[in-house]
Formats: structure tokens, sequence, C-alpha cells
């Protein structure tokens, strides 16, 4: 082997090691993509899990789209606003083919009260109405509680009442996270509140598919 080969593998074997120290010291991202699901699920079972993710994922992306809009009151509010609220359409017609219409058209109402409250609350932070923000959390926390009712009334096994109440809970303190550093102005902590948000919808989704495909295993066959 020449010294030139010999000199080449030395750097090549620096900067690896350079870059796995690096990744140590700074720790690994936040948020986990891997499927909660079993590699030898069936293919209807990876698809449905790929694609209740891929809702929830609109759900996040759409709401951080909408604080971003709301708190500088960019133009485009009305149609992220739009979009967002399509989102709880899809999510709610998503499972209308296991708990029926009236099931899918209760939980899209569900969904949009979750969105029209929590635009409440972003623009009582924005103007500092510290009354009406408390006011708004109320309803939020209330719907949040309804939401966790209705799924766990639909599937109890798969998703204890507890269980639910204390997801959609925890997604409602992460989002509040991301709103007041998005108003204050502290990227950096809005970045990271964005990410403890994706990770945690990334659970419920899988949660909510690998339910309803243990409830309906027919349907995935």
């Amino acid at each position: 082997m020449s010294n030139q080969i010999k000199s080449i593998m030395v750097v090549a074997l620096l900067v690896v090691s350079f870059a796995i120290g690096a990744r140590n010291l700074i720790g690994a991202p936040t948020v986990s993509a891997s499927p909660v699901l079993s590699p030898k699920g069936s293919a209807k079972e990876n698809a449905f899990h790929d694609a209740m993710r891929r809702l929830w994922e609109d759900h996040i992306t759409w709401t951080r789209l909408f604080i971003v809009s709301a708190a500088a009151d960019l133009p485009d509010k009305g149609p992220v606003t739009n979009r967002l609220l399509q989102n709880q359409v899809d999510i709610g017609n998503a499972v209308k083919p296991y708990y029926g219409d009236a099931a899918g058209e209760k939980l899209i109402e569900l969904l949009k009260e979750h969105i029209t409250t929590a635009a409440e609350l972003v623009a009582a932070a924005r103007a500092n109405e510290t009354a009406k923000m408390a006011e708004v959390n109320k309803s939020w926390h209330a719907n949040a509680d309804a939401i966790a009712a209705f799924l766990s009334g639909a599937n109890p096994k798969s998703w204890p009442a507890n269980e639910m109440k204390r997801m959609m809970h925890e997604h409602l303190e992460l989002t509040t996270g991301e709103v007041q550093a998005r108003l204050k102005g502290d990227w950096s902590a809005d970045i990271a509140a964005y990410d403890r948000v994706h990770e945690q919808i990334l659970h419920m989704a899988d949660m909510l598919s690998e339910g309803i495909i243990s409830q309906f295993p027919k349907k995935f066959d």
C-alpha cells in the first residue's frame, strides 16, 4: 500500500471519528421516526400505519405554520388556517371505514374545535390578554378531554381513557410551549419545542393505527 493511500485512509478515519464524537457531544435528534409496527406486519397494516403518521404529521406541520403566521400576522394566515382545518376533515374521514360516517363527522367536529380554540389562544397570547388566555385554555383542555373520551369510547381496550387524556393534554402542553417560544422570539426554544411536538405526535399516531388494526384485523388481511 502506498504512503499516499495510507495518508488518505488516516484522514478519513479522523473525519469519521470527529463526526461520531461531535454527534455524541451534541446529542442525537429528539425525534424518532422508527415505526412501532413489526416489520412482519402485512402490507395493508404498514400502509395504514404510514398513512396515519402522515395525517398527524400534517396536523402539527400546519399547526406550526399557523402559529408562525398568526404570531406575525402574516397575509397567508387565512389560507394556512383553511389547510389546517382540511386536515381535521382528512383525519375524520380516515376513521369512517372503521367506525362509521357519524363517528367520523363527530371527530371532525371535535378536531375543528381543537384548532379554532387554539387560534383563539394564540390571539389572546399575542395580545397579552392574561384573563382571556386562562379562559380559552380551560376550553381547550375541555375539548381535549372530549376528544380523549370519544376515542376511548370507540376502542377502550386499545385506547384507555386515562391514557388518551394524558396524551391529549401532553399535546396541548407541548403546543403551548411552541407558541410561547415563537411569541418570545426564542428561536432555539421554538425549534426544540416543535421537535418535541413531532416526537409526541408520532407516538399518538402509532397508538391510533395499532388500535384500529387490532380492533379490525380482518380489514387488514
